[in-house]
């Protein structure tokens, strides 16, 4: 989340309280926009009327691009103030761009032609047509053997690779989307967390089936969770909006989904990255052309809420 940041341009006086005042007040409605309770022309109207009936003129308020969420960037009023809109990490320059690497999963017993394959198969030539907003990146489309333990250093792998292609000195926030499928479900699901258990129904995809037994051994019981820090709440609502049947879940089961994303989320806190898991249902359920959206809309909110 970035914030408005107030640089006196000349001696502080209380018309420059004021407008740090009103600085702090357009934080607050920028959080309410991204969270669908506030609309964008109201905190663009707010900050103009403020700012006029404090006697000042020629007040510009450039917006932002972005088609999820609209903020104010910057305004200068006169030769007196200057706002302008800065991330909140210490030393950063400007807004911070988002990189979105992908995941998927090849077949598995019970689910000959997994969704999840297609999807990030075709993800990049899809977005490419429907274009991403300004500062939204979409990084490598990697497709998983349905596999633990066995399937781990290629999953250690694509997440190195992610970081080497982003260059460490950039403002970039990366993220890793993991999609899974649930043969079972009738909608979209966006898991909060993982758990250190592994307990497979069946054996993965390299005869593997274990059963309790702890993801990450140095993490301790497998009763230990661990959650994501995106704002999936701030996520549903966005995607509820484009009319996506979609829930928030708290159990990512304990097959090879939950076991990908258990090491994800640990990867992603140890790298300051962040990490989602998005269960999807078959094409039988959910066609293949709306489950594409989905996955570009979830692109579009996961940088809006970043």
């Amino acid at each position: 989340m970035s914030a408005i940041v107030v640089k006196p341009q000349s001696k502080f006086n209380f018309r420059s309280a004021v407008l740090c005042w009103i600085a702090q007040s357009v934080n607050f409605l920028r959080k309410s926009i991204l969270e669908g309770s506030c609309d964008s022309k109201v905190e663009t109207n707010l900050i103009t009327s403020a700012l006029l009936s404090l006697g000042f003129s020629n007040v510009f308020i450039l917006q932002s691009p972005h088609p999820v969420v609209t903020s104010v960037l910057s305004f200068k009023i006169g030769n007196c103030i200057q706002v302008e809109n800065q991330n909140e990490e210490m030393g950063s320059e400007g807004p911070k761009s988002v990189v979105i690497n992908v995941t998927g999963f090849k077949k598995f017993q019970g689910v000959a032609e997994n969704p999840t394959e297609i999807i990030v198969n075709n993800l990049k030539t899809y977005v490419e047509k429907r274009g991403l907003p300004s500062g939204l990146t979409l990084g490598s489309c990697t497709i998983l053997e349905t596999a633990g333990v066995g399937a781990s250093p290629a999953l250690y792998k694509a997440m190195e690779s992610g970081i080497s292609k982003t260059d460490s000195n950039t403002n970039d926030q990366v993220v890793w989307l993991h999609l899974g499928v649930n043969s079972g479900a009738m909608k979209f699901a966006i898991e909060r967390q993982a758990v250190n258990e592994a307990t497979f129904r069946c054996p993965d995809e390299f005869g593997w089936q274990p059963q309790q037994f702890p993801i990450i051994e140095a993490d301790g019981e497998i009763s230990r969770a661990r959650e994501t820090s995106c704002s999936i709440d701030a996520i549903l609502k966005i995607l509820k909006k484009k009319g996506f049947d979609v829930a928030v879940s708290d159990d990512a089961g304990r097959f090879v989904c939950n076991y990908v994303y258990y090491h994800s989320l640990r990867f992603a806190e140890e790298k300051g990255h962040k990490s989602l898991f998005v269960h999807v249902p078959l094409f039988s359920r959910i066609d293949e052309e709306t489950q594409m959206r989905f996955v570009a809309s979830l692109l579009e909110a996961l940088a809006a809420t970043c």
